[in-house]
């Protein structure tokens, strides 16, 4: 150890105690030492911010029981406290330079620190901890790290132990003259604030250890030396990430004449002869927070980023930062604070304050932005809405917001777009509620039969489409014979959004039921279903660790089928095999059966597929983006269905997926409708999931007199999805240090994103299109710190990126086999990390250390199959450079 200052003392009589003993009149001298190391997880500790605390310690024998030998108290006292720099640095870089240790810490938190501290000691543990009453905290938890050292014992084993870092797991492993004591920090309990993001893929990895290693030399101590490490790591980039490293070291220097033993039969006449002012207080370290002097108002704060929140700029990566510096800020707000800003903004930014206020997810946010939204106004349709979204993104959502949203639906509800919003947003927090094991909450399992109760009793379509659509993000397990139900019996989009709700749940709950009824519904058992249902029952079964004789069957009906319908089961099956999915396994069997295999039934033509592919493959994560389109007999669009989703090895997301969908417009063309579909309403609509939450779906027309009032009236412009700001990542976690100090770390994702589609149809020259277009930026904070009242390091590590991705489906449906061209597109991102080391004194003095890196990941137009290609360059050499009209 570097300067080490003279410190503590010990002393094991290991003959007759199942613990340390000291010598009676003896004075033990230690030097003692504390360091703090914060830095990248992978980066060595001679770059690392941070500092030390090096003292002597005195520690002598004031008592022994007379009739137990291994109960003692014994007096500590610090001497001689100094503070450094954990690293060697040039004076220029050192904030310590030229500051005297009364100066760093303040005299009266320096006397506070040397007073002496007593701890009674019962065969080897502490089993009470003295000092002052009236001691500032962090002093108290210096000390109570430095007395934590003590607690020793002397035969392998483990037992459940309170210290500096609470109740906590540990074990003991003795040899000869060396003990190693192993702490399960996540065993620790101890009250500190800790929250986590709902998916994990989204969240922060944690890994904590602490060991503790005794050298014994003549029955004494010789040295401890004690180490924790704490490690956080984003899980969708593990190199953002931060680690901090807490080390102890204590050296017996010398052994002196010390003053004798207190006579006494209690260990509190001890006390009360030595000095009655003496308290007995917890092992456990106390609450400490450093209160910020300079920080601004949240007014004051809003001020300052309030351009950065305006509409315009809201795919930009500084309207994330922006976003989450805000909420950051809000947290710490009163309510009146919050309504202040709220009542006193205009339309234009209001929306991003409530997205703000909203993500807080603290109750006074709560409380403040209820109290300000009328939901008997339908004027205020837009706040609502954001409001609702914002709540079905929640990372770590209450019971009391399920509750509140409850009573909300209950009650008076001017829109009904809101209204279906509510009770959709209401699944979201049952589902993320209950993966927290909070299924038997009392506003969970309220809310869980109003959607079933009212699903059951629902009359009209509308209001079966809004609960469905609440169990599509609920996906609870008791409501699956109903969704079967509605899946086999309804009629049209019914029948169709209760298949799509089935196909979301995991394999593990699809029973055999369920898969006899997909069974029937694709293969038509009981009646004709439309081809947007047999194909995601097909879908469902394909994904379900299906049989020999179930993919047999599909691949037979292949040719049977509807001639369009025929051309997407076909590319389905093509897709399964070349991707490696699950059943790829199952199908290759059949295959070899030529009945199943054959030039006829694998040859047949149409313009529908389904085509998966990587956006990327990482060590972290990799993230995959699917395109299925499925077209009607006369080549409109039926329905086009993109996904991406992103996993790592035990867990997925579904991070994005927009469904067009357009039914009964044959009759536009004087084209005949396919088997089963002859008596739908003309309709155009589109649904989105993003990040697992389902959103409440947009109609672009209803019936045969809208589609013809959109045509005439249409600009061609794309009808907006979803428009916002999201908190993703949204990570904290407490540490308290063996060593003393606090640590914390924080790290936030925000999102700002701009979904929006379009569906464009000309009859002059025979072609629709459609559009979506996805425009996203992302900012990733981090800010690991260790505060220690007198002195504050940690690093700061920012990502950001921006990017579009759009989805362009064209079709020519002048002749037959129609052209069809399908494009997926990104354009170029820029990607950029900052990383910034800090130590700072209260009186401003400051070091920082700071590394950036930026990159350009290049623009994409992702592939699809050879065939794509192909109709693309017909497609676009056909076309006419003049243009239509649109709607």
């Amino acid at each position: 150890l570097v300067n080490s200052k003279m410190l503590y003392v010990f002393a094991f009589q290991t003959g007759h105690t199942t613990g340390p003993s000291l010598n009676n009149d003896k004075l033990y001298k230690f030097a003692y030492s504390a360091e703090v190391y914060v830095d990248r997880v992978k980066a060595s500790l001679q770059r690392s911010a941070g500092y030390r605390i090096s003292s002597g310690v005195d520690v002598n024998l004031l008592w022994r029981n007379p009739d137990n030998d291994d109960n003692q108290l014994v007096k500590i006292t610090m001497k001689d406290v100094q503070v450094e720099n954990v690293n060697e640095r040039p004076a220029a870089k050192n904030i310590f330079k030229g500051k005297s240790t009364e100066k760093i810490i303040g005299k009266e938190y320096l006397e506070a620190l040397q007073r002496p501290i007593l701890i009674e000691l019962v065969r080897g543990k502490v089993k009470t901890f003295y000092s002052y009453q009236n001691e500032p905290g962090f002093t108290q938890n210096i000390k109570r790290g430095l007395a934590s050292l003590f607690q020793l014992q002397l035969h392998s084993g483990s037992s459940r132990e309170v210290d500096i870092s609470g109740k906590c797991s540990t074990t003991y492993h003795v040899r000869q003259d060396q003990v190693t004591k192993i702490k399960d920090l996540d065993s620790c309990e101890i009250e500190k604030k800790r929250f986590t993001s709902h998916s994990r893929i989204l969240d922060v990895s944690t890994k904590a250890t602490s060991a503790t290693v005794y050298v014994l030399e003549d029955s004494f101590i010789k040295s401890i030396k004690a180490e924790e490490n704490f490690v956080f790591v984003v899980n969708y980039r593990r190199r953002t990430g931060a680690k901090i490293v807490s080390k102890q070291r204590l050296e017996l220097k010398s052994v002196q004449a010390g003053m004798g033993l207190i006579a006494a039969k209690q260990v509190t006449g001890v006390i009360k002869t030595l000095d009655p002012s003496y308290v007995a207080m917890p092992l456990e370290a106390e609450p400490v927070k450093s209160e910020c002097k300079k920080c601004p108002s949240l007014s004051e704060h809003w001020q300052s980023i309030r351009e950065q929140m305006h509409p315009d700029k809201l795919s930009k990566p500084e309207a994330a930062k922006s976003f989450l510096s805000f909420i950051q800020n809000i947290r710490k707000a009163t309510k009146e604070e919050i309504l202040k800003i709220i009542k006193s903004e205009n339309k234009e930014f209001l929306p991003q304050v409530v997205d703000a206020v909203t993500s807080a997810q603290t109750p006074e946010s709560l409380e403040a932005v209820l109290e300000f939204l009328d939901f008997k106004d339908a004027s205020t349709f837009i706040l609502q809405e954001r409001f609702l979204y914002a709540c079905g993104f929640a990372s770590r959502p209450s019971e009391t917001l399920l509750k509140s949203l409850t009573e909300k639906f209950k009650g008076d509800v001017a829109s009904q777009e809101i209204r279906e919003t509510l009770v959709i947003v209401m699944g979201a927090l049952i589902r993320k509620l209950c993966d927290r094991e909070g299924c038997k909450l009392p506003a969970v399992v309220e809310a869980k039969r109003l959607i079933l109760n009212r699903l059951e009793k629902a009359k009209k379509d509308d209001n079966v489409q809004m609960y469905l659509l609440a169990l599509k993000n609920a996906l609870l397990p008791e409501a699956i014979p109903v969704l079967l139900k509605y899946a086999e019996s309804g009629e049209g989009p019914i029948s169709s959004l209760a298949a799509t709700v089935l196909q979301r749940y995991d394999p593990s709950f699809l029973t055999k039921e369920v898969k006899e009824t997909m069974n029937r519904i694709y293969h038509q058992t009981h009646k004709v279903h439309e081809k947007t249902v047999r194909t995601t029952a097909a879908a469902i079964i394909l994904n379900s660790n299906p049989s020999y004789m179930e993919v047999k069957n599909i691949l037979l009906s292949i040719g049977e089928l509807p001639m369009e319908m025929n051309k997407y089961m076909l590319s389905m099956i093509q897709d399964i095999l070349r991707f490696e999915m699950p059943s790829s396994k199952t199908v290759r069997q059949v295959l070899k059966d030529m009945r199943a295999h054959n030039y006829d039934r694998f040859s047949k033509m149409g313009s529908s597929s389904a085509y998966t592919g990587y956006i990327t493959r990482g060590p972290d994560v990799s993230s995959t983006y699917s395109l299925d389109i499925l077209y009607s007999g006369s080549g409109i669009l039926r329905r086009s269905n993109m996904n991406i989703r992103v996993f790592d090895r035990s867990t997925e997301l579904h991070a994005i997926q927009v469904v067009l969908e357009a039914q009964g417009l044959e009759s536009i063309i004087a084209a005949t409708p396919d088997e089963g579909e002859e008596n739908l309403d003309s309709f155009a609509g589109m649904s989105a999931i993003l990040f697992d939450f389902q959103l409440r779906p947009v109609t672009f027309f209803q019936g045969y007199g809208d589609l013809m009032s959109k045509m005439l009236s249409a600009t061609g412009d794309p009808m907006n999805v979803v428009k916002g700001l999201v908190l993703l990542t949204d990570f904290l976690q407490e540490v308290q240090l063996q060593s003393g100090p606090t640590a914390s770390a924080e790290f936030m994702g925000g999102l700002a994103i701009d979904i929006s589609g379009g569906m464009e149809f000309s009859l002059w020259y025979r072609e629709s299109k459609t559009n979506v277009k996805n425009r996203v930026a992302m900012f990733v904070a981090g800010n690991t710190e260790v505060d220690s009242f007198f002195v504050k390091t940690g690093m700061e590590t920012t990502l950001e990126t921006e990017t579009a991705l759009d989805f362009i489906s064209t079709v020519q449906f002048s002749q037959y086999p129609f052209l069809v061209c399908m494009q997926m597109d990104r354009v170029d991102s820029p990607f950029r990390t900052h990383m910034t080391k800090y130590e700072s004194l209260p009186s401003g003095r400051r070091y920082t250390a700071r590394r950036g890196k930026a990159a350009t990941l290049a623009g994409n137009e992702y592939p699809l199959h050879q065939e794509n290609s192909n109709m693309c360059k017909k497609v676009f050499g056909a076309k006419s450079d003049s243009a239509g009209s649109w709607f």
